[in-house]
């Protein structure tokens, strides 16, 4: 008995209660201590794609292809899963500014096939549209028919709101369950003119969503001369943070294409799930590397917020 529960008996026997001790046998305790549940919780989850010299998802790969870092220390990966089939999250921004105004019913119908595609039993999808503002024109479902007759009542409008687009549906996704897969769809001519958030503000919420971003980029000049090109070279940084891709459409007849690229990409990922060591400083932003011993590219978000950091 400790010196402090002798105390705690004198205390209580001065009331005229009884001091029960019960004393557990040292063997036991450390059997009880083995059987306590270690709980770690700094899980860090990173969704990769593995793409061939065609630009095609590869398929089938196991662990032991792949090798993963933190700040360039090497990483355990404790958990794998191969052509992940967690339910997918995803945001659909559409770019309804007047420069997309003359292909804006084939964008749409683009859009809607592509919902058919993507949205599988456990999925859901939201339909925005973005100009001067940014409009949800559908909240996540998986009503297939509703989010297709969303995607059609796109109207055009004046600006481009890129920046704010991104950030809105990043914060959406942020807001969506947890073991969910995370992914923002933007179809845009990248000329961004009206956004309220600034770049720094939309790739720091892109990255804090955990979600891919996937930019499909319509030119309708194909030359610079004419051309937001400080968009375009905005977006391509905000899309590789993120572990996403970006297609570049200099015919519009592409888009369906560039949209069964993505969704075949969606369903052949892999998920590499490690705790970080040594541990992260709270607050802190990690850049992570992921490479395939088979020496494809593979596509991954390039960093993330450490617990503790302000999103």
């Amino acid at each position: 008995m400790t010196k402090s529960t002798r105390n705690l008996c004198a205390l209580a026997a001065s009331a005229g209660a009884v001091c029960v001790f019960l004393s557990v046998p040292g063997d036991a305790r450390q059997q009880e201590q083995r059987n306590a549940i270690k709980v770690q919780t700094n899980l860090v989850e990173v969704l990769a794609s593995v793409i061939d010299a065609k630009g095609r998802p590869i398929p089938d790969l196991t662990q032991d292809v792949f090798d993963l870092s933190e700040e360039g220390a090497p990483q355990k990966i404790e958990r794998f899963e191969a052509e992940t089939n967690r339910p997918l999250d995803l945001a659909l921004m559409v770019d309804a500014s007047a420069s997309t105004y003359k292909d804006l019913k084939f964008e749409a119908e683009a859009a809607a096939h592509f919902i058919r595609q993507v949205v599988r039993p456990g999925d859901h999808l939201a339909v925005y549209q973005f100009d001067e503002t940014v409009l949800e024109l559908a909240d996540f479902s998986d009503n297939v028919p509703a989010l297709q007759s969303a995607v059609r009542k796109i109207v055009p409008g004046a600006g481009t709101s890129m920046y704010d687009a991104v950030a809105l549906g990043a914060n959406a996704l942020r807001h969506r369950p947890q073991q969910r897969r995370r992914a923002i769809v933007l179809v845009t001519d990248a000329g961004e003119t009206t956004s309220i958030t600034k770049f720094d503000e939309c790739r720091r919420a892109a990255i804090a969503s955990e979600a891919l971003l996937y930019s499909i980029v319509i030119r309708p000049i194909k030359s610079e001369s004419g051309r937001n090109t400080a968009g375009e070279h905005a977006l391509i940084t905000i899309t590789d943070s993120t572990g996403g891709a970006l297609f570049i459409l200099d015919e519009f007849e592409q888009i369906e294409a560039m949209f069964d690229r993505i969704d075949r990409e969606l369903r052949t990922q892999y998920l590499l799930g490690y705790y970080p060591n040594p541990t992260p400083p709270a607050g802190s932003y990690r850049t992570v590397e992921v490479k395939v011993k088979n020496g494809n590219l593979v596509r991954y978000r390039k960093g993330y917020f450490s617990a503790g950091a302000p999103k």
